[in-house]
């Protein structure tokens, strides 16, 4: 709420030593971070964060120091009784801390020494669920019967849906000082959107170690990547739908794109296993969601739970952009311009000759897409059954590997996951790429063995990346009317894959 006068972000601190605690205290400082959370439970021996908070405390005096010391038995690490527990949240405070984070099974078994912090610190109430996220308004009623100057509600998102249960309590109960939000990476999105709902703040992990539960994103992220101070009731949200999600390069690549076009909205990740398609629905209409993009495993299943679908995707039997207007749920299918504006670029398609490598959702695309060029299409893949399918479906060639091998194309395109990160050194062909122009849609790493062999014996390529940006920025301009920041858009893809890489790499 306005009146407690809180950032949006607590950075979330567990270490064991009261030395590394200070280290990653101070760094996030001079990253400008000024509000934080020190895990005394985490400690190895809790009584030595007290120093750390007295020293961390008069370097910092504009810092908000909240302490927190959670038992076992409520899912922390600190092995004491109650008194004990009390007593070092006392110390905390003597120390320097402003704000102490009590669970709300202590708090409801020592009230009188909850009332002591009360008259010397914030005190936050806090409630814990790992397994899933109940029914919340009964929740509230026993969090809420404990005076207390905030409430935290955190649950464990097992579906969708479930970050907009808390979402709404957190809005329906506005005049009651909440933080809400779902742990896991299901409830990734809770973290972001709780401001826009009224949560007071989020928690963020810090930039250089991991959170201190599940699914807490670094606290950089959130205020750089998803803008989260600049949240508000007016802010339109997108989002992409996957599974798995963690690898997406889209929230760094759309974000970037509201940013640079001043455009009030924020892109969200959401984890949206195969089974909880219609549960997503549901929560998108209810959020409500101005937009989404769709990928695996997806792209096919969304067409049903939609009310208009432009012609060629319904053909193509396969949809990665969903917008809403006037009410109803629209979609398309921008990999289309994905792989048929980088080619124009190139060379004439009408009557191109075409090799089109896969049999999956992203070969459908570009193969309908090619026929409808007028291109001279033939199709290969590991699977013949169902090459000669999909040959049928779009009035294209089937090939063997070995015709295919023969034969000499204008055109390539790659359309299969072989050579996708971390599996680097895979290839379709063995020798030899029977086209001048060589098109890979893979686009984790930017160059892959297929577009390296291809420059090495002389081909003009199309990297992957080339038919992302493409199909992205086409995205933002349904979405938003304006015209896309390409180059905003193509250096925040670089830079997402090369923190993407750097990442896998360091595990």
């Amino acid at each position: 709420m306005p009146s407690l006068n809180l950032p949006r972000v607590a950075v979330a601190l567990g270490f064991a030593s009261p030395d590394k605690l200070l280290e990653h205290a101070r760094r996030e400082v001079e990253e400008g971070e000024r509000f934080l959370e020190f895990r005394l439970d985490y400690l190895a021996d809790p009584e030595q964060g007290l120093e750390a908070v007295r020293e961390f405390a008069e370097e910092n005096p504009g810092c908000l120091l909240l302490a927190t010391c959670r038992r076992r038995q409520n899912h922390g690490r600190f092995e004491g009784g109650l008194d004990e527990q009390f007593r070092l949240l006392e110390a905390a405070v003597e120390a320097g801390a402003r704000a102490v984070d009590v669970e709300i099974e202590s708090a409801e078994a020592a009230p009188a020494a909850l009332e002591r912090l009360a008259g010397r610190a914030r005190v936050i109430v806090s409630y814990h669920n790992y397994q899933g996220t109940p029914a919340l308004e009964p929740v509230l009623r026993r969090l809420t019967r404990v005076p207390a100057e905030l409430y935290k509600l955190v649950t464990t998102a097992r579906k969708p849906s479930d970050n907009h249960r808390l979402l709404r309590l957190a809005r329906e109960h506005s005049h009651t000082p909440l933080v809400v939000l779902a742990m896991g990476e299901t409830g990734l999105p809770s973290r972001i959107l709780g401001p826009i709902f009224g949560s007071c703040y989020s928690y963020g992990a810090p930039a250089a170690a991991e959170g201190t539960a599940p699914g807490q994103i670094p606290s950089r992220q959130l205020r750089h990547l998803y803008r989260i101070e600049k949240l508000s009731r007016s802010t339109k949200i997108y989002g992409v739908i996957a599974d798995p999600i963690g690898h997406s390069i889209s929230p760094a690549v759309h974000n970037r794109a509201f940013q640079a076009r001043r455009f009030d909205g924020v892109y969200v990740p959401f984890r949206v296993p195969s089974g909880q398609l219609k549960d997503f629905m549901t929560m998108a209409q209810d959020l409500p969601l101005a937009g989404f993009s769709v990928t695996i495993p997806h792209k096919q299943k969304i067409v049903r739970y939609l009310d208009a679908v432009d012609p060629l995707a319904r053909r193509i039997g396969a949809v990665n952009t969903v917008w809403r207007r006037a009410a109803r749920w629209r979609g398309t299918n921008t990999d289309v311009e994905g792989v048929r504006a980088p080619l124009e670029r190139r060379l004439r398609l009408a009557g191109a000759s075409v090799l089109l490598v896969g049999n999956g959702g992203a070969a459908r695309g570009a193969a309908f897409t090619l026929a409808d060029a007028g291109a001279k299409l033939a199709i290969v893949g590991r699977n013949p059954d169902r090459v000669r399918a999909l040959a049928k479906a779009c009035g294209a060639e089937p090939l063997l590997r070995e015709q295919a091998e023969a034969r000499h194309f204008d055109v390539l395109i790659h359309a299969t996951p072989l050579g996708m990160f971390p599996r680097v050194e895979e290839c379709f062909f063995r020798d030899r790429i029977p086209a001048e122009i060589v098109f890979d849609m893979v686009y984790n790493p930017i160059e892959t063995l297929l577009i390296r062999r291809a420059r090495e014996q002389g081909k003009q390529v199309i990297c992957g990346l080339e038919m992302f940006n493409e199909q992205a920025a086409r995205q933002f301009e349904i979405w938003t009317g304006q015209s896309a920041p390409r180059a905003a858009m193509e250096r925040a893809a670089r830079e997402a894959l090369r923190e993407s890489t750097r990442h896998i790499m360091s595990r």
